[in-house]
C-alpha cells in the first residue's frame, strides 16, 4: 500500500519552515498531498490562486508531491483521497498541545489516520504565515522568510 501523507495548512504564504518540513518529509511517504484548506470564515491575505501557484513552484522538481485545496474535515478529504498519514510540523510546545488535541479527534473520526509530527530546524522556529503577514502589511522585507520565488512584494490578489 502507497504510503499518502496530507500536509493541511493555509500557507497563507507558505513559509521556508513549510518548504524544509515537506523536503525532510520526502524520505517517508511515497506521495505528499500539500492541502490547502479554504475556510470561508477566514480571511486570507493572499488568494487561493497565488498560494497555489507558489507552492507549486517550490515543489516543481518534486513528482511525488501534488498540491490542491479542501473544504471540510482534514480527515475526510484524507479518507477521499486515500491518505493514512497527516503530517503536522511543531515549533513548540503550545504548537504541541495544539496539534495533539487535534490529532487525537481525527484519530476518533478516523481510526486508520495517523498523525506525524516533524519538528521544525531550530532556526526556522521563529518564523511564521502570520508574523511574514504582520512584516508585509506593515511595509517590511519578509522575503528571507519564504522561498526565494514567493514575491511579498506583489499586492494581495483577493
Amino acid at each position: 500500500m502507497k504510503k499518502i501523507a496530507v500536509f493541511p495548512g493555509s500557507f497563507d504564504p507558505i513559509t521556508l519552515g513549510h518548504e524544509s518540513l515537506v523536503l525532510r518529509s520526502l524520505s517517508l511517504f511515497d506521495e505528499i498531498i500539500i492541502a490547502i484548506g479554504i475556510n470561508t470564515s477566514k480571511d486570507y491575505y493572499f488568494s487561493i490562486e497565488q498560494r497555489q501557484k507558489w507552492i507549486r513552484e517550490v515543489f516543481k522538481a518534486y513528482p511525488q508531491i501534488e498540491v490542491t485545496t479542501y473544504k471540510g474535515l482534514t480527515v475526510d478529504f484524507c479518507r477521499s483521497v486515500g491518505a493514512n498519514y497527516i503530517l503536522r510540523g511543531l515549533r513548540t510546545s503550545a504548537d504541541f498541545e495544539f496539534e495533539r488535541s487535534i490529532g487525537q479527534v481525527n484519530k476518533k473520526l478516523f481510526n486508520e489516520i495517523e498523525t506525524i509530527f516533524l519538528l521544525t530546524t531550530p532556526e526556522l522556529t521563529a518564523i511564521t504565515s502570520s508574523v511574514i503577514r504582520d512584516v508585509v502589511r506593515n511595509g517590511g522585507d519578509a522575503s528571507q522568510f519564504v522561498p526565494a520565488c514567493v514575491d511579498l512584494s506583489m499586492k494581495p490578489e483577493n
